[in-house]
């Protein structure tokens, strides 16, 4: 393989580990769990896996070696930087607990694993992807194991390969489906642990124990650099308002985090949009009265951030969205038999109830036929492909266009469109999730060595030298909650969203007047990977202001 001076230097780096890691570990119990909301409903779905222990690992005395591991990986749903240091820190793990433990990688995601794919992982192909992006080395897919068939099929090759744990890095929805593997293997006792490790570049895993998902460091470090390039431009032309939407389906983290560290004109974040019971029109009038003030003083540029997932959290939109969920999942077939666009645009308007049909007939027919098409393996719409960008920017110029008429602006208006998601999920990890998801993946050896099933790999205390992590485990059903999906509720991971009143947010809206009426613009630049630590290191703004 090929590499760049860059993936030569970086294939030396050797990630950081909490000191605790470093050798034996012991195993002490916290407190038994429960489930964020649902309590009982999760209860009766997780018999066997519900009301577990905290876990924290302790450096324990001596220790003899253990039993050689046979383990298994998974890397399902979209990619995140850091997930080969996941692998290779797994990998290193298992061979500390005993060099004779074997790891296989189930490929192209869940789907390997139920049609029986694999390789297996040797020191060789490991070592050819320390430290980079990308989940190339087995890949990654959306298969959903939720069905008997499929837990069966998949326990057919662990017995076959003598693999007694398997290791799930994914998401919410991915991690959910882990603890619903687990409760099914220990209730008919295959002998088979499930782990799960925290991924979503979107930071939407995350609660006081998994205090970050991985590769949200990076993939915002990326953004905010592009942010910052534009910026720099945006200043230097003085002509072009960018309206930049950022990755984030379901939550605003990233938009908030890249607001943090480039300071922009404008930022939308959703779950405000949601707490103020704003309407489209509301957001619209919100950015034009912006670039009114800003043309006042002169200035006819800027930068305006849109979260991914607005769409679903303007409240109208929101219940509009909801039952078109739930319509189009009960009368798939009959809605599937419409072939003609017009056509199906009035039959969508024909069965929704009154306030939803006026909001769906409001809309743009290609924002209209984007919110009936095409759900995503959830059930839900893919917000992704609908181009906000340029819903606000066409709405705020005739907005603009009217103001102009009344003589109340005066300025121009030249708009310009970006959307950076792809960008990022990819990028060679940064010294933080080098190291973070090394210890992640680690720590899951640690787990499965403790003889433990339906836990998180979690490693805390993040704003601290790596040497002074906190490593452990918490069981993945005391994130969860009841949520509807396809129609039916089902039992999930809950989607930790930005918090109105917790410190990023706050340090956000403290100065967000001051970006919008001047020039305060930040450029962080590429993400260094060799120098000073204050400049290599330091992980996001939001876990920095979350643990001030």
């Amino acid at each position: 393989m090929k590499k760049s001076a860059l993936q030569q230097a970086r294939s030396a780096y050797q990630p950081k580990l909490p000191q605790v890691l470093k050798g034996a570990v012991k195993v002490v119990e916290g407190r038994p769990t429960q489930s964020v909301a649902d309590q009982e409903e999760i209860k009766k779905l997780f018999p066997n896996t519900y009301g577990l222990p905290e876990l924290t690992f302790e450096v324990a005395e001596g220790g003899a070696q253990g039993k050689p591991l046979n383990v298994g990986v998974i890397l399902s749903g979209g990619q995140a930087p850091g997930g080969h240091n996941v692998i290779s820190g797994l990998f290193d793990g298992i061979k500390s607990v005993n060099p004779d433990s074997r790891l296989y990688g189930f490929l192209m995601g869940p789907g390997g694993f139920v049609d029986h794919n694999y390789i297996e992982l040797t020191s060789e192909i490991i070592d050819d992807y320390r430290n980079t992006g990308g989940f190339d080395i087995i890949g990654s897919g959306r298969t959903k194991l939720e069905k008997k068939e499929q837990f069966d099929k998949g326990l057919e090759i662990l017995k076959e390969l003598g693999i007694t744990a398997l290791v799930i890095i994914g998401g919410d929805d991915s991690n959910t489906n882990a603890a619903v593997l687990a409760e099914y293997y220990k209730q008919i006792g295959a002998g088979v642990q499930v782990i799960g490790c925290p991924k979503t570049i979107d930071g939407d895993l995350k609660n006081d124990l998994i205090e970050t998902s991985f590769g949200f460091d990076t993939a915002t470090k990326v953004y905010s650099e592009v942010i910052g390039n534009i910026q720099r431009d945006c200043n230097s032309a003085k002509k072009y308002y960018h309206f930049i939407k950022l990755m984030g389906r379901s939550a605003s983290h990233i938009a908030l985090e890249c607001a943090l560290q480039t300071q922009p004109t404008y930022c939308i974040i959703s779950e405000e949009v949601e707490e103020k019971n704003l309407s489209l029109n509301d957001i619209i009038e919100n950015i034009a009265q912006v670039i009114v003030a800003r043309a006042n003083a002169g200035m006819n540029y800027g930068t305006i951030l849109i979260p991914e997932g607005l769409i679903e959290f303007i409240p109208a939109m929101k219940r509009l969205i909801a039952q078109l969920n739930d319509l189009l999942a009960e009368k798939a077939a009959e809605f599937g038999a419409i072939d003609n666009a017009a056509e199906q645009r009035a039959w969508i308007i024909e069965h929704l109830d009154k306030e939803n049909a006026e909001a769906y007939a409001s809309l743009p027919e290609g924002v209209a036929r984007q919110l009936s098409l095409d759900r995503d393996p959830h059930g839900n719409v893919q917000v992704s492909l609908i181009e906000t960008e340029k819903l606000l920017s066409e709405m705020v110029g005739k907005r603009l266009r009217a103001l102009k008429e009344e003589g109340a602006y005066t300025g121009k208006f030249s708009a310009l469109h970006h959307f950076f998601g792809y960008e990022g999920r990819c990028a060679d990890p940064s010294n933080f999730d080098a190291d973070y998801c090394y210890s992640l993946g680690f720590n899951a050896a640690q787990l499965i060595e403790a003889g433990v099933t339906g836990y998180m790999s979690s490693v805390r205390k993040l704003t601290l030298p790596a040497a002074e992590w906190v490593a452990g485990g918490i069981p993945v059903t005391m994130m969860m909650n009841m949520e509807r999906r396809h129609g039916e509720m089902k039992p999930v991971i809950q989607k930790a969203l930005v918090k109105l009143d917790g410190k990023p947010f706050l340090k956000f809206a403290e100065q967000r007047q001051n970006w919008a009426s001047g020039v305060e613009f930040i450029y962080p630049g590429p993400i260094q990977y060799f120098g000073p630590t204050e400049v290599c290191d330091p992980t996001t703004m939001t876990l920095k202001y979350e643990h001030e």
